[in-house]
This record gives structure tokens, sequence and C-alpha cells, in this order.
């Protein structure tokens, strides 16, 4: 009788291989797009040009990488039965079992501790304080705010508003009120667009898999809208005012210029959101060329009134 040979025991190569690569793609990262916020603050202050605050940038911009990816791996652990019966979340690599759950809670918890430890290393208590706030609101929301109407759009725009908060502490530029304002309109106008893109989706999915988030069922198509309505009209009215007092100063008229792209990215985005494509903004970042197009238009006028 022959025996099996004992490497056949052994995990193979594209196990060994397979493994780390789940664990990249469970931290999503394609939704590190939203992390680029940290840049925005130095940006609009001009302090992009120095060496030290774009390194400073960047060092926080991976942090943030680091804690996101630790608080998706443990969200998708929590909606691990849920996402099995989502006709695209069942992909994912905890869903779909490529990760084992063990495996990605000991990465999650790893990922949301060092982030704000190593953060302690820069010499920033701004930095760390924000980025500590992101880590415990992300959790809270993935264990208890997700399930709550309208109190979970107002938790996820705001780690988008710690992120553009942590660019201007890292680099000690101060955060104006236009800017904040701008920046929680503009991330409650991406959250409000994703959560009616999954309930369109979650009324044309079947029936068993409906219970997905518990949250999305208290809202209806024509709240979303409006809400999306308010949030766009708002922000428009509020970047005028401060792209018009940027032009009557001393700046050059770029500024006034990119009122004309920017309305044009919120006009597009919302036509984007109400074809149903809202519900990965970053996919829309990705593959839509005409708000690509836009977008650098705005950020080469803005530029050129900041920098020129």
């Amino acid at each position: 009788m022959t025996t099996a040979p004992e490497t056949e025991n052994r995990p193979g190569r594209s196990d060994v291989v397979g493994l780390p690569l789940a664990l990249l793609r469970a931290c999503r990262p394609r939704q590190w797009l939203k992390n680029l916020l940290v840049f925005a603050a130095p940006a609009t202050a001009g302090a992009l040009t120095d060496p030290r605050s774009l390194l400073l940038c960047a060092v926080t911009f991976a942090l943030f990488c680091v804690a996101a990816g630790g608080t998706y791996l443990l969200n998708d652990v929590r909606d691990v039965d849920g996402d099995r019966l989502h006709p695209r979340k069942r992909h994912r690599p905890i869903a779909s079992g490529a990760l084992p759950v063990p495996v990605a809670v000991v990465a999650g918890i790893l990922f949301v501790t060092v982030a704000p430890l190593a953060s302690l290393a820069l010499g920033n208590p701004g930095l760390s304080a924000v980025l500590g706030v992101y880590v415990v609101l992300t959790l809270t929301y993935t264990r208890f705010l997700k399930d709550m109407v309208v109190v979970d759009l107002v938790a996820v725009a705001s780690c988008h508003v710690l992120r553009a908060m942590a660019g201007g502490y890292v680099v000690g530029v101060p955060l104006t009120s236009w800017f904040v304002i701008v920046v929680s309109l503009a991330a409650l106008l991406v959250v409000v667009g994703k959560r009616e893109a999954e309930l369109r989706g979650l009324a044309e999915a079947p029936e068993e898999a409906r219970p997905t988030r518990a949250a999305l069922l208290g809202y209806t198509p024509g709240y979303l809208a409006q809400t999306r309505t308010i949030a766009s009209g708002a922000m428009i009215v509020t970047y005028c005012l401060w792209a018009l007092e940027q032009a009557a100063g001393p700046q050059s008229p770029f500024h006034a210029a990119s009122i004309v792209p920017f309305i044009m990215f919120v006009l597009r985005y919302n036509l984007l959101v109400d074809r149903g494509a809202g519900e990965e903004p970053e996919e829309i970042a990705l593959r839509d060329r005409p708000l690509q197009l836009v977008l650098v238009a705005l950020v080469l006028l803005v530029g050129l009134g900041i920098y020129l």
C-alpha cells in the first residue's frame, strides 16, 4: 500500500499567496480614495509646496488606510451572514470564505490598534486625537450606529470630515468655516447617494437577499432624494460664497472661474446617482470620464488661484 506524499498535506503555494491577497481585497483598497481628503486642507492653504508637509500628509494618508482597512474587516465579519445573501457582496473575501473569519478578526483588531499608536510617533496630539476618534466612531458605527436611521448618515459623513481635519492638524493649517461646511455637505451628499442606490438595489433584489441593512428599510426614495437635493444646493451656495470672497481679495479670478466646474461636478454626480450608480462612489470616481474631466478642471482652477 502506498501513502500520499507528505507534501500533499501542506498548504499549496496558491494558498500561501491567496490569503494575503484576500486580506488586501477585504481591506477594500479602492475605498482608500476617500483618504485623499487628508490632502484637502493643506492643498487649499497652499502648503503642499513644502516637502515636509507633503510627506506628513502622505504618512497620514497611509495611517488612515491602515485604520480604514481594519474597520472594513471588522464590519464585514459582523455582516458576513447578510453579505452571503447579497448578489454582489457575497463575493467579498470574508463572505465567500477566501479569508477565514478568525484571520479577519485578528487583522482588523491589529490594524485599528496600530494606526492610532503609530501616529504618536509624529508628535502631533491633534492628529492622534482625530485618528483615535475616527477609529472609535467607525467601530461604534459597525456595532450600533449603522442600524439607526439618519444617525448612520451623519456617522459616515463625519468620518469623511475627520479625514479632512486630520490633514489640517498634521500640517498645522487652520480649518476655515468655509472648508468645514463644504466638506461636510459633500460628505453628506455622497453618503445619501450611496444609501439611495442601495435602497433601489434592495427593492430589485430577491426576497431572501433583502435583510442586509436594518436602517436601510427606514428610508424612502423620496426622503433620500430630497436630502441629496438640500445637501447639493447648500454646498453650491457655500462654495460660491467662498470662491467669490477669494476672487475679491488679492487672489486671482481663478477661484471665481472654478464655480463653473464645481457646479458641473455636483450636477453630474447627482445625475449618476439618479441612474443608480451611487452605491460605490469610488467606482464613479474611477470610471466616469466626464466627472473626471470636470474634477480635473476644478482642481486646476483652484490650484492656479492658490499657488499662482
